[in-house]
């Protein structure tokens, strides 16, 4: 019987928390030189956040940048490096830059919406390099993002391959960190029990 409860908390545990994660996927980093493939000494600092909406098939982008050497000359998402945070690697969204972000300034703010079934949102060379097909690199994307593979930079005159950059990490949603504190609460005071 004890151990029918134990696989029955076990199996509400991780449905429960397989549905917190469902909708909206978080990702943060901080951007600076010295994250860059080739470190620099750049002051500049930045905060990006990505949020997946699985649901609705969208990414908002959110930056914010101040300090840089230089103006800016393009930002966007590059994906997927072979090793989870470190290396670099070719850019998986659009070219020449995120649509709309402000190039020629060393600070500023940026916000944007994409669909991600819609090619535009891609490198068309990523596309390629990834199945083919628009669902291809989102789903190549989308894996990349969750394994830490992905990161965003922000491009300069001076520092052509990037000023600063940061590798987008996933943030834990506070219903599964508080579903996973229950769930093992559950089971320790089932274990006491057996005792």
């Amino acid at each position: 019987m004890k151990r029918l409860a134990l696989c029955l908390t076990s199996s509400l545990l991780l449905l429960c928390t397989s549905a917190a994660h469902a909708g909206l996927i978080r990702y943060t980093t901080t951007l600076n030189g010295a994250n860059e493939a080739t470190p620099n000494a750049s002051p500049a600092t930045g905060q990006a956040n990505v949020v997946i909406d699985d649901v609705a098939g969208t990414m908002t982008v959110n930056a914010t940048f101040s300090g840089l050497l230089a103006p800016t000359t393009a930002s966007h998402i590059h994906c997927c490096t072979a090793v989870p945070g470190v290396g670099a690697v070719g850019v998986a969204t659009s070219l020449p830059t995120f649509p709309a972000f402000p190039l020629g300034v060393t600070s500023g703010s940026y916000t944007e919406t994409f669909d991600l079934l819609n090619l535009a949102t891609y490198n068309p060379a990523f596309v390629t390099n990834n199945g083919g097909t628009v669902e291809s690199a989102q789903s190549a994307f989308l894996a990349g993002l969750a394994a830490g593979r992905a990161y965003l930079n922000i491009h300069t005159v001076d520092f052509p391959a990037g000023e600063i950059r940061g590798f987008l990490a996933e943030v834990p949603e506070p219903g599964s960190v508080a579903l996973f504190g229950l769930g093992a609460a559950g089971l320790a005071a089932l274990r006491r029990r057996r005792v």
